[in-house]
């Protein structure tokens, strides 16, 4: 493969002491073959679960799931800018996020707020993103409260796991594990501040943990981690509020192992929505009905490793790359496009700790 064709890749991962991973990393996917180049650190940084690009597409935010900040117990977010040319990333800045570390990062459209959730706090900040994109000052923090839902082992308090620009950029969305809710939140961009805007509950016990926007705003699709679901909500327009339409099964019915759902994406051409499963050790397809929004099960694929905490598409939509967490190992797929279907390739590639796959634009 050449640099002018590959497709680049960076990977989020965790690095616990005496284990191998030192950050995060890239890869580069031969678009023609779906092979992958050997992984390359890019930056040496404590749990870089999560990573987002600005909208310029050479400034990338990696938060850091646990840590120290300044001397301080807690997490960060951490602003980097990545020359294509030379293959790096550099540092720019650093921002605490509070006492505890974190779970998600999203930026929004203009490029002016960065948005993230700490799952064990309970709480969705906001930041300031400038002109350099580099990060300000934490200039929202807001923590979740509510009633829990009924699985009292894991909704135990209120957990946030991810935050959603919505397709307009006025509104913020976040899944909340613990409370069976998923909160809306009002953006101001220029201030990068957000007000809480309604809430919409999933199906009890659901624990919903990440969630995907059609293009045009009018669905939103969240996948339930602790009951194997996928559930689709319409959108309304106006106020931001959404109106569950269908609830569908990730797992087999005759499944009765430990599974827990992770990552949920829809193709570039929004006909299908892919889930994963953890304990399972699969992605889920479903084919998607424009219209109505609603999900008819396709097929269900073995990611080839274990604990598939994240995947995502290529931008052109020919090949799903998985991060198996806990076989330390990323594997490709080639995507049919008229089908939706899944096909595994040779490639395994080693990779300590995946837990984010984050195609660069």
């Amino acid at each position: 493969m050449t640099l002018a064709t590959s497709l680049l890749i960076f990977l989020g991962t965790y690095t616990p002491a005496g284990g191998e991973s030192r950050g995060i990393y890239a890869v580069r996917l031969d678009p023609a073959t779906g092979m992958l180049s050997e992984p390359v650190l890019m930056a040496e940084t404590p749990n870089p679960t999560f990573l987002a690009w600005h909208p310029d597409g050479r400034t990338l935010y990696a938060l850091s799931e646990s840590g120290t900040v300044n001397g301080k117990a807690g997490g960060a977010l951490t602003a980097y800018r990545y020359d294509p040319a030379a293959g790096t990333l550099t540092k720019l800045n650093t921002e605490p996020t509070g006492d505890v570390g974190l779970a998600h990062v999203g930026v929004d459209a203009t490029g002016r707020t960065a948005a993230v959730i700490s799952y064990h706090g309970s709480y969705v900040a906001s930041f300031p993103l400038r002109p350099d994109g580099s990060l300000g000052a934490r200039t929202s923090l807001l923590p979740h409260t509510g009633q829990l839902g009924p699985n009292t082992k894991r909704q135990d308090k209120p957990h946030p796991h991810s935050v959603n620009f919505s397709p307009d950029n006025r509104f913020v969305y976040v899944c909340d594990l613990g409370l069976d809710r998923v909160f809306h939140y009002k953006l101001d961009p220029a201030a990068a501040t957000l007000t809480p805007a309604g809430t919409a509950a999933t199906v009890p016990g659901a624990g919903p943990r990440h969630s995907r926007f059609t293009k045009d705003g009018q669905f939103l699709y969240v996948i339930g981690e602790l009951n194997g679901s996928i559930e689709t909500f319409s959108v309304d327009a106006a106020s931001g509020a959404l109106t569950r339409v269908q609830v569908v099964a990730t797992l087999p019915a005759e499944f009765t192992g430990e599974n827990t759902c992770a990552e949920i994406r829809l193709s570039p051409d929004e006909h299908f929505v892919y889930g994963s499963n953890r304990g399972h050790d699969s992605v889920v397809v479903f084919a998607r009905d424009a219209a109505t929004g609603k999900l008819t099960f396709v097929e269900r694929v073995p990611t080839g490793g274990k604990h598939p905490r994240n995947f995502n598409l290529s931008p052109d939509g020919r090949w799903l790359v998985c991060g198996n967490k806990d076989s330390d190992n990323v594997t490709v797929f080639a995507r049919d496009a008229s089908s939706g279907r899944l096909t595994r390739t040779a490639q395994t590639l080693k990779v300590p700790q995946a837990v984010c796959v984050l195609f660069a634009p």
